[in-house]
């Protein structure tokens, strides 16, 4: 069981230090926001969702409603239920349902990556053992980057700030490219995006409900516009 564990920590610090320079300009977008160093710190300690914690950081800021920052973290998240029940499959049987729970928790798409490539059932030892490097990555690169943002002038931390929305930028294109239904969604996403920022009516929408709006209007169309084709369909 301890090679296993040992085998899981090995797989995971690509992902650990991959994390650090995302995490890293997450923690300076955050304190660019408001939020303190220690606050910054607690919501990586208690997240591991990128996408999630960009999205959120601004409506705690803004001090949005409880219900709008749930619903945007469902909305963005609610693909990892569908990684996790992926991952289920493939579990050793003495991963029980306590333990699922918590492996549940550091399951990124990375560590979905590398979990679901494994041939062999995957035991509670490999998993924990891959989910440690991802979430110490996560947590110290979110502290350096919440310390860098409290220290270096502001023209700086505001540079650095923009790397996080580059990550995303880097995200995205890849899939444009792949199809063509993926960037009309984006490019729909975009111009709604605007409307809820420009029009006189929706822009008294606040920006996490903008943000869902925009996100399920554009998928759900583009969805049944341009449907992924099923295996062994024609």
């Amino acid at each position: 069981m301890k090679n296993r564990f040992l085998i899981g920590l090995r797989h995971g610090l690509p992902i650990g230090l991959g994390y650090l320079s995302v995490s890293f300009a997450f923690g300076i977008f955050s304190l660019g926001q408001g939020l303190s160093i220690w606050e910054t710190l607690l919501i990586s300690m208690t997240n591991l969702t990128s996408a999630g914690q960009l999205a959120g950081v601004p409506i705690i800021a803004a001090g949005g409603s409880l219900a709008e920052l749930a619903v945007t973290q469902l909305v963005i998240n609610l693909r990892y239920s569908l990684m996790s029940v992926s991952l289920s499959q493939k579990l050793h049987e003495s991963v029980d349902l306590p333990h699922r729970f918590a492996v549940a928790f550091f399951n990124t798409d990375e560590v979905f990556a590398v979990a679901s490539s494994r041939t062999e059932p995957l035991t509670k030892s490999y998993l924990y053992g891959l989910g440690v490097c991802p979430y110490l990555g996560w947590s110290l690169g979110t502290l350096a980057g919440a310390l860098a943002g409290d220290i270096l002038p502001a023209s700086l931390t505001s540079a650095l700030g923009i790397t996080i929305y580059g990550m995303f930028v880097a995200i995205v294109i890849p899939a444009m490219r792949e199809r063509r239904a993926t960037t009309w969604c984006v490019l729909l996403a975009v111009v709604l995006s605007c409307a809820f920022r420009y029009l006189p009516l929706l822009c008294r929408v606040s920006s996490g409900f903008a943000m869902i709006l925009c996100a399920v209007a554009a998928s759900a169309l583009l969805a049944y516009l341009a449907p992924l084709e099923q295996e062994g369909e024609a």
